[in-house]
């Protein structure tokens, strides 16, 4: 437990579309650069590259073992990795640049945010704590982020436009190495064997990912859920320019949000007990697009601290509740890969409805928030027809 919360929390922080990044680099991109929300979206949604091809790392870590090890050599190598990566991207103003050195970021974290979850899997079945687990994840990831938004936030305060943004990154840069300290310290491992009888228990791990069909369902709805048409980078538009938000505020919002994860979390500890998964899916729902219609009402500072938190409880519910199901029902000696291929399609799903959304906004409705917002609650809504179909592949397994 302590293990993930240390290397959630880095991951929350450092994570350049989410973390401690994101803000000062929006800002720096739309103030300097002068780059539009279609410009912003569709350029970071490189970033989001290395974290859809998560499974490619699973399947190195679950069949090669490094240095005698498939868990543990590979977060030491890629936490170092993403230090360096950071301390380059500190060197740059030039957008290409930008973009090249955090993609190199993002491939070193997305790689050790997979065998993470490859330990988090194999733990959590051994000891049927795969939801405990789940929650710690994104509880101390939310945390994090949190603490991310109001730095971040602050920096645009403080500093330049190329001054935060640098900051940010050295930031950044320094987290990770709290994870080599952990790994170190709290990872245990048995010696993998590199052998055909190893290999051939890998295969079969492998091959039977794609035979659950349970975990297809659980794709299918996570996809769906992540799909419809995003108005993230359209709202900060919306908040600096119409509501006149100053850049601190904004941050202010972000740590909100990651507030209500957090009381998610919390909540959801009380929930499975009482509630089956199809009701807790339907809750999840349900909550997502009535936190979707709130930002209508969006109007002031108090309304935008009440709408950000409340979609911060209804995204960890729905989040912790597919998560723990995809956790639970993945094969064997396959860990790292199935997991990975369940969170590629969340990153998948994510860099597409920020794009369109952005696109919608800009060239559809004319840069008005309202329509966008109803088209994205009524994508959320029309997922209520696939829970019936995910409960009844989960009681069939």
């Amino acid at each position: 437990m302590l293990f993930f919360g240390i290397v959630y929390t880095v991951e929350g922080f450092c994570q350049a579309k989410v973390g401690v990044v994101w803000q000062p680099l929006t800002y720096y991109l739309k103030e300097v650069q002068g780059w539009d929300t279609v410009q912003i979206a569709a350029s970071l949604a490189v970033l989001d590259v290395p974290w859809v091809v998560k499974p490619v790392y699973g399947i190195v870590s679950d069949f090669l073992p490094l240095f005698g090890y498939r868990r543990r050599s590979y977060l030491l190598l890629s936490s170092a990795a993403a230090i360096v990566a950071f301390l380059f991207t500190a060197q740059t103003l030039a957008p290409a640049a930008i973009v090249s050195a955090l993609l190199l970021t993002s491939i070193a974290m997305a790689a050790a945010s997979t065998v993470c979850g490859a330990l988090l899997v194999e733990n959590g079945q051994r000891y049927g704590a795969s939801a405990a687990f789940v929650n710690q994840q994104w509880l101390w990831f939310n945390v994090a982020l949190m603490v991310a938004s109001l730095i971040g936030g602050q920096l645009i305060e403080w500093l330049s436009p190329a001054g935060a943004f640098h900051a940010s990154v050295v930031l950044a840069a320094v987290a990770p190495v709290a994870v080599l300290a952990s790994t170190v310290a709290l990872v245990y491992e048995s010696r993998a064997p590199m052998n055909t009888e190893a290999l051939r228990q890998a295969l079969r791990g492998f091959l039977g990912t794609f035979r659950s069909r349970t975990l297809w369902w659980v794709a299918a709805f996570l996809f769906l859920y992540y799909f419809s048409p995003g108005f993230g980078t359209p709202l900060y538009f919306y908040m600096t320019d119409d509501l006149h938000f100053s850049q601190g505020m904004i941050g202010l919002l972000s740590s909100a949000s990651a507030g209500g994860w957090i009381a998610g979390g919390w909540l959801y500890r009380y929930l499975p007990g009482r509630m089956s998964t199809r009701a807790l899916l339907n809750v999840s729902i349900l909550a997502g697009t009535l936190s979707t219609l709130a930002y209508l009402g969006m109007v002031n500072i108090p309304s935008a601290v009440v709408v950000w938190t409340f979609t911060g409880v209804a995204n960890m519910i729905a989040n912790v509740a597919t998560l723990t199901l995809a956790a639970n029902h993945c094969p064997p000696r396959s860990e790292g890969f199935a997991f990975a291929a369940l969170m590629s399609v969340i990153n998948i799903a994510t860099p597409l409805h920020d794009t369109i959304g952005a696109y919608l906004y800009e060239h559809l409705f004319h840069k008005e928030l309202a329509p966008l917002i109803v088209v994205s609650a009524a994508c959320t809504a029309l997922i209520f027809p696939l829970v019936p179909l995910l409960g009844r592949a989960v009681e069939k397994k």
